[in-house]
């Protein structure tokens, strides 16, 4: 019987259980996937604790994405997916698991020589930065582009994203080391929270003029604050909250010509799958050029998934964290 992390009362990660489960029915055009590896989330923590816009029916099994082989086809599967495939998969709920059994447009092939915990890190961080910059932002070159949170895993995947489209990044994090891996990845210029209020460092970078994008998966005074140092026409992003919930002044959009705009990639492509399939393409595009590659600072076995999701809690990330599924 498989196992699984199981969340059967919300609260917190200590509250979850590792159980066994009884495997799922493999449907027709379905695939059977045997997970390697699981990327964590912040949007897991929030769905344990029933906060998340995603609600599902307790009980059920965290996780956002997962990578590993495919183990069995359902009959009328479609093309190009055999057992023995190597894949990265996106899910809503599942991937804290030793299986998952999912429709064939939830996989793409794990891109050659990427582990199964880089494949597990990849696709939630990369599709949302990529559909915020490209989708949702129309990131032109020559742009400047800031990153709040940019030593995290949607962070650092929008610096090099947002390099790649020719933009003039301003990575911003709270540590030296995150900012350290930031300039790995592309940035530009770096910003430490607390040696000088960000806005001011902005500024001061642009000679007064703002970032044309920000991209913040942090709100709260961040957020705010980054409605005081942007450009005309600026577009600020709002990619999620893991420092609470902020308020937009609407004088300030108008004085700026501003926009705020919403970032759900799962729900842009489940809305839009041709949209999906682009954003899909282009990722594998920029994979096999060389371009992308999540940085995981840590991977712990699915046992210790408290631990493993504590540190994301804790912002004690750089990059990613990967849950070691299985030997692989």
């Amino acid at each position: 019987m498989p196992k699984a992390v199981m969340c059967r009362k919300l609260g917190a990660p200590e509250d979850l259980v590792l159980e066994e489960m009884a495997p799922a029915v493999l449907g027709p055009g379905q695939l059977r996937i045997s997970i390697h590896a699981a990327g964590i989330n912040y949007p897991d923590l929030l769905m344990i604790a029933g906060r998340y816009q995603h609600k599902p029916a307790l009980p059920f099994i965290p996780g956002l994405e997962a990578a590993g082989t495919v183990s069995e086809v359902g009959a009328e599967a479609a093309a190009g997916f055999a057992p023995g495939d190597r894949v990265m998969v996106g899910l809503r709920q599942g991937g804290y698991a030793e299986e998952v059994v999912i429709a064939p447009e939830q996989a793409m092939p794990l891109p050659p020589g990427f582990s199964f915990a880089e494949g597990a890190t990849f696709r939630a961080a990369y599709a949302t930065a990529y559909h915020a910059l490209v989708d949702r932002a129309a990131l032109r070159a020559g742009e400047t582009l800031l990153v709040h949170g940019a030593g995290g895993g949607v962070g650092l995947a929008a610096v090099e994203i947002g390099k790649r489209l020719g933009a003039t990044v301003i990575a911003a994090a709270s540590r030296e080391a995150k900012l350290d891996v930031a300039r790995a990845r592309g940035a530009d210029h770096l910003v430490l929270y607390g040696r000088e209020p960000f806005r001011d460092a902005v500024k001061r970078i642009t000679g007064g003029a703002g970032a044309d994008i920000v991209f913040d998966p942090v709100g709260g005074a961040v957020f705010e604050e980054s409605l005081r140092c942007i450009a005309w026409g600026a577009r600020v992003l709002v990619i999620g909250f893991t420092g609470g919930i902020g308020t937009a002044r609407s004088n300030l959009l108008l004085l700026k010509g501003a926009s705020v705009i919403g970032v759900r990639a799962g729900e842009a492509g489940r809305r839009d799958p041709a949209q999906r399939a682009r954003l899909i393409a282009a990722l594998t595009d920029l994979v096999a050029a060389g371009h992308l590659r999540p940085h995981i600072s840590h991977a712990l076995p699915l046992a210790r998934w408290a631990e493993a999701m504590r540190l994301v809690a804790e912002r004690a990330v750089i990059g990613r964290v990967a849950l070691l599924v299985r030997e692989t």
